[in-house]
């Protein structure tokens, strides 16, 4: 077959799957419900111990802490943030706005050169759809063959056993995952709180959280794969970035076809006769329904369950392994072994540059945040030749540590401050404290009604941690 043919060829595939668009629909637009068969294979075990990793950090998590704080939270009820220990307030949600520019960024270009990995191996959807409530319902209702004939069965004793069983343990998990998601806002400690007190003592929060449990159970169990297929924006996004260049789930147009059913001893080259036997096992395994033989489709997840189900055919067959393989457009149509490009490396490294940029604004916002405010109202006064300014400070320690601080003027020079007690504040870890301070300077010393003045706030080490820009009120004077 020569280039052009090829190409063709593959364009005529993918104006089949644009003719088809969506695989758990038909032409009429009404739903087909998809009962995909159990997969089995290498790439589906990969899966699964990905699987297991993403759970267990999924439900432990919550009850991870670090110096007394949660390894992440996110109560924007009470405006409390904490991301691996670190204690955000309002005033760092520029910080976390770049990171999440960065992390948009980071997906763009992780998706112009890796495809939907993170669909088919990462995504919270598809780790519980498949690897939690489908596992479940292989249990109940047993592999594809078993549930369709439920499905088309009338409601017998067993059906209705089968399918109450089914959807109680689907609830019982969907309570399950809501509970957990409302530890991530409130933390474990105050849901238990919650949770022996009651529904009377707290009615919002047990109303949200039942509302979360019937969004997850629907999304689950009658939604499914409509979330890949319509709902999710990630999805749409990926036809304008993949590219010839992008490595994604592929069938192999120019070793497989033309498609022809197996016959033992045929020499099938000689007959013009490609790899695919048109056994369709592909397309049953498909959690999405589509047929990866029209090329590539919007709908594909890139989950692998194809790969492990052509392989297995190839290898009973005899025939080489990788008709459906992770490729590049490009590697399909040429015919060259995959290699992984300059344009790859390069953004490969840039990718690890984001990474590291936003673990830089995550840390690099400094341990302090002071400020320093004349209370509403008030102005100077003057006595025994010294003018004196109130102020309102407000200090806040990011940290997890305790700190014992002291406040000094930076400039002008020749400041006295009055603490109204001990000259050494101490301030927990992740407390806000706030207090009022006397500054004083001799008057000789203001030149005009507004002056500049710097406030510095420092460790015990005597180590600067944070600054704040004023202005010190005094006199008008006419300057001649």
């Amino acid at each position: 077959m020569s280039a052009e043919s090829g190409s063709s060829k593959f364009v005529e595939i993918e104006n089949d799957a644009f003719r088809n668009s969506v695989g758990t629909m038909d032409d009429a637009g009404k739903r087909k419900w998809v009962f995909p068969r159990k997969p089995k294979g290498k790439f589906t075990n990969y899966r699964n111990y990905a699987s297991y990793l993403m759970l267990a950090i999924f439900f432990g998590l919550p009850f991870v802490k670090i110096n007394g704080n949660p390894f992440l939270l996110i109560n924007v009820i009470d405006r409390k943030f904490f991301i691996v220990g670190q204690p955000f307030y309002l005033q760092d949600f520029f910080i976390l706005a770049l990171g999440a520019v960065t992390s948009v960024i980071f997906v763009m270009l992780f998706t112009v050169v890796f495809g939907r990995i993170f669909c088919g191996w990462l995504c919270p959807q598809t780790l519980f759809m498949e690897m939690v409530f489908r596992k479940i319902e292989y249990l109940i209702e047993g592999d594809r063959n078993k549930q369709m004939k439920l499905d088309r069965q009338e409601w017998d004793a067993e059906k209705i056993r089968k399918r109450v069983l089914k959807w109680s343990v689907f609830a019982l998990i969907s309570m399950t995952i809501a509970h957990f998601m409302f530890m991530y806002i409130v933390g474990y400690q105050e849901l238990f709180r919650i949770m022996s007190e009651g529904p009377q003592e707290h009615p919002l929060k047990f109303v949200a959280m039942i509302f979360f449990t019937i969004a997850f159970y629907f999304v689950f169990a009658w939604l499914r794969e409509q979330v890949c297929t319509l709902v999710c924006p990630y999805g749409r996004l990926q036809g304008v970035l993949i590219d010839k260049q992008t490595i994604n789930v592929y069938y192999d147009f120019k070793r497989g076809e033309n498609r022809s059913k197996w016959r033992n001893n045929e020499d099938r080259k000689a007959t013009g006769k490609g790899d695919c036997i048109d056994c369709h096992q592909c397309v049953v395994v498909c959690p999405t329904g589509i047929d990866i033989r029209n090329g590539q489709q919007l709908e594909c997840i890139n989950c692998t369950a194809c790969i492990d189900a052509c392989d297995e055919v190839m290898e009973k067959v005899g025939l080489p392994k990788g008709l459906v393989r992770y490729a590049t457009e490009a590697e399909i149509e040429n015919q060259d072994t995959f290699k992984f490009t300059s344009r790859m490396k390069v953004t490969t490294v840039f990718l690890a540059l984001l990474i590291g940029f936003l673990g830089f604004l995550m840390y690099d916002r400094g341990s302090m945040e002071a400020k320093f405010i004349k209370p509403a109202g008030s102005t100077f006064f003057i006595k025994n030749g010294k003018i004196t300014n109130t102020f309102i400070y407000t200090l806040l320690n990011k940290s997890n540590e305790k700190k014992i601080l002291t406040i000094k003027v930076l400039t002008p020079a020749h400041a006295e401050i009055d603490y109204f007690g001990s000259e050494k504040i101490i301030l927990k870890g992740d407390e806000i404290l706030k207090g009022n301070i006397n500054i004083t300077f001799p008057e000789d010393d203001i030149k005009f009604s507004k002056q500049n003045m710097v406030i510095g706030v420092f460790d015990e080490k005597g180590e600067m941690l944070d600054s704040f820009d004023t202005t010190f009120e005094g006199p008008f004077k006419l300057m001649l």
